[in-house]
């Protein structure tokens, strides 16, 4: 009889410690999943910030932008503007590079216009020293061999650890990889830089400021289709050859 109530009270105990383990188990796998939702939701939080940032300097970088192009070149808006362009626009894609690498936020097409926004506007903005005869270009030829190297990560990385091939950065690298190639020849002509800065300031920080404008308008779906992706290229583009043009009529 002893040992008969012995025994149902070890079942008791069994069955309640067990049930006490599930619980256990069950509450510590809830936790772990609160937890995990709780880093996950700060983890967005925190994206989000960095996103509504990237787009506030990213807005301001267009107008001060759209003001430094439209104004006298040389004139104090001209430099005035273009100065808080510069700073804004740089911050902004150097945002875009971090946010396009963070978890539930990867983005190709940002890490790509982010990566050509910086280096258009600091190659552009330092394209000012080159009117110097003794300025030595060695931080600038670092500059492309650093876009042409990144351009080629680009276009392997995708192929290489996920068997395929994405197409906007695989474009992409294969342009930066040309601009990083010409920017990298071109930065041991002394004298073709110190005749040419000019035009090489203004190509650069006109670049950066298209790449920008190409991603506020595709983002936002301001143009149907893929004529988004064209138009400010081509807008920028005859920008920048009249500016040449006019540029090689006061040399001659």
């Amino acid at each position: 009889m002893f040992s008969s109530v012995v025994f149902c009270w070890v079942l008791v105990l069994d069955f309640f410690s067990r049930s006490s383990c599930d619980q256990a188990v069950a509450a510590a796998a809830v936790i772990r999943m609160t937890s995990a939702n709780t880093k996950t939701s700060k983890m967005t939080d925190f994206a989000q910030a960095l996103i509504y940032v990237h787009a506030g300097f990213g807005g301001l970088a267009l107008f001060t932008g759209a003001v430094s192009l439209i104004a006298v070149k040389g004139s104090k808006a001209h430099r005035k503007f273009g100065l808080v362009f510069y700073y804004s626009m740089l911050t902004s894609a150097c945002l875009a590079l971090f946010i396009s690498v963070l978890p539930n936020h990867e983005s190709a097409f940002l890490f790509a216009i982010g990566l050509f926004s910086t280096y258009f506007i600091l190659m552009g903005y330092r394209a000012r020293h080159f009117k110097r005869q003794s300025y030595d270009t060695k931080t600038e030829r670092l500059m492309a061999l650093t876009m042409m190297a990144l351009c080629v990560g680009m276009m392997g990385y995708p192929i290489i650890f996920l068997s395929k091939v994405n197409v906007i950065l695989f474009v992409f690298g294969l342009l930066g990889l040309s601009i990083g190639l010409r920017d990298y020849n071109l930065l041991k002509q002394r004298e073709s830089l110190r005749k040419g800065w000019l035009i090489i300031h203004l190509s650069n920080m006109i670049g950066g400021y298209v790449a920008a404008t190409t991603a506020f308008v595709v983002v936002n779906k301001v143009f149907p289709g893929i004529s988004g992706w064209f138009i400010p290229s081509v807008l920028g583009g005859i920008y920048t050859v009249f500016w040449i043009i006019k540029h090689n009529r006061v040399q001659s």
